[in-house]
C-alpha cells in the first residue's frame, strides 16, 4: 500500500495526473473519501495523465460521464446518489465495473460493494480529511 500526504489539491491533482500516465485500458480505480475529501480533483489529475483535455466533473446527478478524447476512454461514475448493488444494476452501470477497452474511476464504491467483497482487480483509494487542505491517500493496487 502506498501512502501520500496531499497538502492542497494541486497535490492531490498531481497524484492523480502520474496514476493516469501509468493507468491502462481494463483498471479500475474505487475511491473512498468523505464529501469534499478531493475525490473528483483527483480524477481531474487522472484525465490529464491521459491527455483529456475536457472540463471534468463529478457526475453525481447523471452517474456516468465518459471522456474518450485521450490514450484510452475514461469513465467517471459517482455512486452516492445509489443505495446499493441493485440500484447499480438498475441504473445499467455493471458493465463498466469491469472495463476491457477503458480506466473505470469510481467515487462511492461502497453503493455497490463493501471493501472486503471488492473484485480483486481493482485498486483502492482511500482519502482521509486531514485539514482544510492536508489529506492522507492511501493506494492499494494488486498491480504492485
Amino acid at each position: 500500500m502506498d501512502t501520500i500526504i496531499s497538502r492542497n489539491p494541486d497535490d492531490t491533482m498531481a497524484w492523480g495526473e502520474q496514476w493516469g500516465r501509468e493507468a491502462r485500458p481494463g483498471q479500475v480505480l474505487a475511491l473512498e473519501g468523505p464529501l469534499g475529501a478531493g475525490k473528483t480533483q483527483l480524477v481531474k489529475g487522472i484525465a490529464r495523465g491521459l491527455g483529456i483535455a475536457d472540463r471534468i466533473q463529478s457526475p453525481t446527478f447523471g452517474l456516468l460521464i465518459s471522456y474518450t478524447s485521450g490514450r484510452c476512454p475514461l469513465h467517471h461514475l459517482d455512486l452516492y446518489r445509489l443505495k446499493d448493488a441493485r440500484d447499480t444494476s438498475r441504473a445499467g452501470l455493471e458493465d463498466y465495473l469491469f472495463p476491457q477497452e477503458a480506466i473505470t474511476v469510481i467515487e462511492w464504491p461502497d453503493r455497490w460493494c463493501d471493501r472486503d467483497q471488492r473484485p480483486p482487480t481493482w485498486e483502492w483509494v482511500r482519502i482521509e480529511t486531514r485539514g482544510e487542505h492536508d489529506r492522507l491517500i492511501e493506494h492499494e493496487s494488486t498491480r504492485d
